[in-house]
């Protein structure tokens, strides 16, 4: 064959790749960050920050200066700016974080429609990676349960700090915490249920967890020993108790703060290990081959 004749075959066919491959096809192009974000911009501890409204909701995506392969993120439920070192350090490493404002719906069937499409869109139009990290502070656990209860093959991973696993616990004070009589209205209103139909409610994170484990979830929580508005032995404790012990040691984890600050009756605290918490989510949120082996004053 004529060397020449060679050589434009091979020109034309790396042209046709070129062109024609699918974005994301190939690793280098799954590692840019996706550019098709419109909205009102601002920064968000230095990182740009995108508003979008989703049915309305307040909603944003903060994105790193380069994505890490495949475009991993994490889904931040209630209290973006509490505990937000580790999101920062995710960002710096290639994650995008994403929140979506639902906290006046208690992790309500509502909530989870919302979920849904807000996932759909940074998934489809946007191009994330299909399994997401869940990050839940706080009242913002009952909603990111309830959505991997009901997507539990979207979910790569939760991390949950003090959060809400009952809401009899919280806003209901149906136990030790005082609750919110506010916010339990609310909440019954969100879920449409009486106060009898909401205390025999079968369908909280707590009564469900067994759905998570079957679905090797890996799941770690930061709990206040003295969390008097949260109590861990009605939220976080109790839950891990329902854990089948095939399942609880490797894939159900506790970081535990022995006092909360008194001024949150024990609710806050500084976090004693976030670098713990980027390990966790890196570890299980990128992609094979690239994974790493190594202050709300009110709920």
């Amino acid at each position: 064959m004529n060397p020449s004749i060679s050589i434009f075959r091979t020109f034309f066919a790396l042209l046709f790749v070129a062109c024609f491959l699918p974005a994301g096809f190939a690793g280098e192009a799954s590692s840019k960050t996706p550019q098709n974000w419109s909205g009102k911009q601002d920064t968000w501890h230095g990182f740009k920050r995108v508003h979008f409204p989703t049915e309305g909701r307040k909603s944003y995506i903060v994105i790193p200066e380069k994505s890490a392969p495949g475009n991993p993120w994490v889904w931040r439920a209630r209290f973006p700016d509490f505990h937000y070192e580790m999101d920062v350090e995710l960002l710096k490493q290639g994650f995008h974080i994403a929140y979506l404002d639902v906290s006046d719906l208690f992790g309500s069937p509502q909530a989870i429609e919302y979920g849904n499409k807000f996932y759909k869109r940074l998934t489809q139009q946007h191009g994330l990676q299909s399994k997401v990290a869940l990050e839940g502070v706080s009242r913002g656990g009952l909603f990111i349960y309830n959505w991997a209860l009901a997507n539990p093959d979207k979910v790569s991973c939760i991390y949950a700090d003090t959060p809400v696993c009952d809401f009899k616990s919280w806003p209901g004070g149906k136990g030790k915490s005082e609750g919110s009589q506010a916010r339990w209205n609310a909440c019954l209103k969100s879920y449409g249920l009486t106060e009898q139909e909401a205390l025999d409610w079968p369908n909280n994170p707590v009564d469900r967890i067994t759905t998570i484990a079957e679905a090797e979830i890996p799941v770690l929580h930061i709990i206040s020993e003295n969390d008097q508005v949260v109590p861990p032995d009605e939220n976080t404790l109790l839950m891990f108790s329902r854990v089948p012990e095939k399942y609880r040691k490797n894939n159900f984890q506790i970081i535990s703060v022995k006092e909360g600050t008194e001024k949150s009756k024990g609710h806050h605290f500084t976090h004693p290990e976030p670098d713990r918490v980027v390990k966790f989510i890196r570890q299980h949120t990128l992609q094979s081959g690239n994974r790493d082996n190594s202050s709300p004053t009110n709920e």
